[in-house]
């Protein structure tokens, strides 16, 4: 398969990843075959990230921390996880109990984390459910636990699927949205076109072709009413997922909070002028680039999240938006502030390293800006402790 210019300037996967990715390349070519030489950018963007046993979520590589692809909130700091701590005990607490759902628990670490600092703040949820298709993650995330809460491992199930109708409690969901796979659309001088993978002599390739999606031209030609005459050259994404995910979640929950970690904009940022080419970003060995045919299976693909249109399906499927807001003004509602001001400065190593882990998460030229949390709720009547500080639901 011939390189792409960004692929070149990457470090070269190990002979045995490279040959998973091939396999993974046949299957994608089956594929495509079997839908008449064309394949939706979404069951491309499925594929590599979630075929059993070779897409890049499925697979055995490791994604998260120093050594992976990329480094998530949880990682950086402990604090992340004391101060979501804290509004889960709000919640818990007004709901005289109940459960903990981690949809998407990555490393480990931020269950680890919350149940560790539950259990401190004396608010154990009855049980921690983790959702979690990865055989290869579930066995991490086991493994952290065990590690780091053996005390706790046995009030954390793993699901296959979303709960039975009658949960009650907290949704955790950290970085899930972005990975959920996307349309991409293509504004030409008043044409809607959607974008396929198809194969070629020098392996797989992108193309812009009419559109076959169900519910794609009407999601792509709202956006081009929107843009107006500056749609006239103009890329996007579009998450025609998160609907019903939103629809079988509330099916699910009688009563709690669901929060959305994500990076992301409104609707009028996400689709701004200036921003034509879209938000998917690919992610390998810490390097980002926009080259999503790059190591099929070996690396991630991601979109950024448009929270007005996450903020509409769920108020569709029944829930309340409880908040919006930044991730450093929602760990700051949750007593960032006081849980740094109670840390050992005697130790100045570790204070300067707390200091360094506040600024990643907070500064807006880190990741305090960049991610917002989207606080859903059913049943409840209380303002979340979160988006106390700074509600931006007028945004949406």
């Amino acid at each position: 398969m011939k390189k792409s210019l960004f692929q070149t300037q990457l470090p070269e996967p190990a002979a045995d990843a490279q040959a998973r990715s091939l396999l993974l390349v046949e299957q994608i070519q089956q594929a495509i075959a079997d839908q008449g030489g064309r394949l939706p950018f979404d069951q491309y963007m499925e594929m590599v990230l979630y075929q059993p046993g070779l897409g890049y979520y499925t697979a055995g590589s490791r994604k998260f921390g120093p050594s992976g692809d990329f480094i998530t909130s949880p990682e950086i700091s402990s604090l992340f996880a004391k101060c979501l701590a804290r509004q889960c005990r709000q919640v818990l607490a007004l709901l005289g109990g109940g459960y903990l759902l981690e949809v998407g628990a990555g490393s480990g670490v931020l269950a680890a984390d919350l149940l560790a600092e539950l259990e401190q703040l004396g608010q154990l949820p009855e049980a921690y459910l983790i959702l979690e298709l990865s055989p290869d993650l579930r066995a991490r995330q086991r493994e952290m636990l065990q590690t780091e809460v053996p005390t706790l491992v046995d009030r954390v199930r793993w699901l296959d699927t979303l709960p039975e109708a009658g949960f009650r409690g907290v949704v955790v969901a950290n970085e899930l949205l972005d990975a959920m796979p996307v349309h991409r659309f293509r504004l030409e001088q008043g044409a809607i076109k959607e974008q396929f993978v198809t194969s070629r002599d020098e392996g797989l390739a992108l193309v812009w072709d009419r559109p076959v999606s169900r519910g794609f031209v009407e999601a792509a030609a709202a956006v081009a009413t929107q843009l107006g005459k500056a749609g006239a050259d103009y890329e996007s994404e579009i998450n025609l997922r998160a609907p019903p995910w939103l629809q079988e979640l509330a099916k699910a929950v009688d009563a709690g909070a669901v929060l959305l970690i994500d990076y992301g904009y409104s609707r009028a940022e996400y689709y701004h002028p200036e921003r034509s080419r879209g938000t998917l970003m690919c992610h390998y060995r810490h390097r980002a680039h926009p080259d999503p045919m790059v190591y099929p299976g070996l690396q991630d693909i991601t979109a950024h999240v448009d929270f007005s249109a996450v903020a509409e399906a769920a108020l569709a499927a029944g829930f309340a938006v409880a908040g919006f807001t930044t991730q450093a003004f929602f760990l700051m509602g949750n007593g960032l502030d006081d849980l740094v001001a109670a840390s050992d400065i005697d130790d100045v190593v570790a204070h300067m390293e707390l200091i360094q882990a506040v600024k990643r998460l907070t500064l807006p030229s880190e990741m305090g800006e960049r991610f917002k949390v989207l606080g859903l709720s059913l049943g409840i009547d209380q303002p979340l402790s979160g988006f106390t500080l700074r509600d931006m639901r007028e945004r949406l």
